[in-house]
């Protein structure tokens, strides 16, 4: 039988201006399906090599697949959905399936707007993916599928979706196939290097309003360190990588681990060969400031910081467990240890202001991170804070979800000035940079990554693609006035998801006000134990104002 794997060709003109990176979920599922004994697996990455609709239709017309997988973040679906349109018409007879972050939460909305996906895998897709096969290849498809945990699908008029699977527990039984890619075509543009995007956990113990991380993976699971290390050692004999990113949200939560994860990089020499880069929390860098000198002979020579706001109130909103003081402290921390700090910033709430916007700047440039990166707040449709705002979502073109696009529209500014405002804070902290630090902060190494930072922004400036910029027709100051984001006004949310949306919040209303019973009940009986009538003002029962 054969499976074809397909990254779809979307893009952005954000987190890619450093380099294109290689699709890990491909090479997970095709490890999986081969230790399942399948072996015809091929792998189209229509986004690095930027494929037509006529290109990917003839690549899958040749290769006549059996069944067709394709994955989406939110950003990416529509891209997604046209991929399995195209294997409708030139592979009819294949199973297409899509998987990923946005259709498992929106699976309601998914098949609703595109009946030519066939199935969904709801969750972590390597055990789904494989019983899904499986049940394909000894012909219980369609018949068995609601036997399998983890799919949603149509079943006449009704969609459905069969129980929950378990998250996997054993994460070195589902190793990788890196095989499957093109090794020379993913290029960390500020080394030059080959780069790879292994992982170390999956999910996070904390649940930040913006975040789906947390909601997707559930659990959080820590690999065995040296397995992490064997993995990193293959990817760079076998494959010639000299640059890792760990995919992980914050590598560094569970401390012995990832101490153990640097000390076996050095006892095998691999700091000479591979460099890498991991994102994580102010918090933790706080935590191990001792440690960050072995964090740097281990290899680590990046840390991207998720600083997320200038102000404190965007801090407690974002429920970061974070204070304004410790970015700095963690930024000094780690230049002090000769690593490379990127400061992270959300921008684009409601509340947004010019002068919200000039505080990040002075913000960004008092702490002195080697790299600022401001992005546009992107409601992700399944997360708490998006369900806080919806009422002020104006824009449902998930295509525009991709941190660079100013999905909400704040009270105080138009979307062009917010990009304007934006724009203004890169171009002031790149030159300054550019011309009094790169080219004279340091030598070897350190010079030489910096100026290649540099080299991939000025790239991406250069070729109107770094946030977009080119398509929305943003050229300075004088076109913040006339920019045009093309949001597609006709894209809306499916009826069946707006029931869940409404549903989810009912709940959550009826939490809050069992919660806010639950606190008056032990406040009165408090009250009534030292003998005394609480106040009314100082109660606030299920019918109160708190309750809401």
């Amino acid at each position: 039988m054969r499976i074809l794997l397909v990254h779809p060709n979307y893009h952005s003109g954000g987190a890619e201006i450093a380099g294109n990176w290689p699709p890990a979920w491909a090479a997970y599922l095709a490890g999986g399906l081969r230790r399942a004994g399948f072996t015809d697996i091929h792998f189209v990455d229509a986004m690095t090599n930027h494929l037509s609709d006529d290109d990917l239709a003839r690549r899958i017309r040749d290769l006549a697949p059996d069944v067709i997988g394709v994955t989406a973040i939110t950003p990416s679906i529509y891209k997604a959905e046209r991929v399995l349109e195209i294997a409708r018409a030139e592979a009819p007879r294949a199973l297409r399936v899509l998987g990923g972050v946005h259709a498992t939460f929106m699976w309601k909305q998914v098949l609703s707007e595109a009946p030519q996906v066939d199935v969904i895998v709801r969750g972590e897709g390597e055990e789904i993916f494989n019983a899904l096969v499986t049940a394909v290849a000894q012909g219980r498809w369609p018949e068995d599928r609601g036997t399998i945990p983890g799919l949603a699908f149509r079943e006449g008029d009704q969609l459905v979706a069969t129980r929950a699977a378990p998250t996997i527990r054993d994460l070195e039984a589902i190793g990788p196939d890196w095989s499957i890619l093109e090794w020379e075509k993913y290029i960390y543009v500020p080394l030059g290097v080959r780069v790879a995007i292994p992982s170390m956990a999956r999910g996070c113990p904390f649940s930040c309003s913006f975040c789906s991380q947390w909601k997707f993976w559930r659990d959080y699971r820590v690999r065995d360190p040296r397995a992490v290390v064997d993995e990193i050692e293959r990817l760079v004999e076998d494959h010639q990588v000299g640059f890792f990113i760990l995919a992980d949200e914050e590598p560094t939560i569970n401390r012995a681990k990832f101490t153990e994860f640097c000390e076996l990089l050095i006892e095998r020499g691999l700091p000479d060969r591979v460099k890498w880069g991991i994102n994580t929390r102010v918090t933790d860098v706080m935590r191990d400031r001792e440690l960050l000198p072995l964090w740097r002979r281990a290899g680590l020579v990046h840390v991207s910081l998720g600083t997320e706001a200038a102000a404190q109130l965007k801090l407690d909103r974002f429920n970061k467990e974070t204070k304004v003081q410790n970015n700095r402290d963690a930024i000094r921390l780690l230049r002090e240890a000769d690593i490379f700090t990127e400061a992270q910033f959300i921008v684009g709430l409601d509340n947004e202001t010019p002068e919200t916007l000039e505080e990040s700047y002075r913000m960004a440039w008092d702490w002195q991170p080697d790299l600022a990166n401001w992005s546009m707040y992107t409601p992700w449709p399944f997360s708490p804070l998006f369900q806080e705002l919806r009422d002020q979502v104006e824009v449902f073109d998930f295509e525009k979800y991709n941190f660079v696009t100013p999905i909400m529209k704040p009270k105080a500014m138009e979307r062009g000035e917010l990009l304007d405002r934006v724009m203004h804070n890169y171009r002031r902290f790149y030159m300054q940079k550019a011309l009094f630090h790169y080219p004279w902060r340091g030598t070897g190494f350190r010079r030489k990554y910096l100026l290649g930072c540099l080299k991939a922004f000025a790239k991406a400036g250069f070729a109107r693609t770094f946030y977009d910029l080119g398509k929305v027709g943003y050229w300075g100051p004088q076109t913040k006035d006339k920019v045009d984001f093309h949001f597609d006004t006709s894209r809306t949310i499916a009826p069946a998801q707006m029931e869940d949306w409404v549903a989810l919040q009912d709940r959550s209303r009826k939490a809050r006000e069992r919660k806010a019973a639950i606190a008056a009940q032990k406040q009165r009986e408090a009250a009534e134990a030292a003998g005394m009538t609480a106040p009314e003002t100082g109660i606030c029962g299920a019918e109160g104002p708190h309750a809401r």
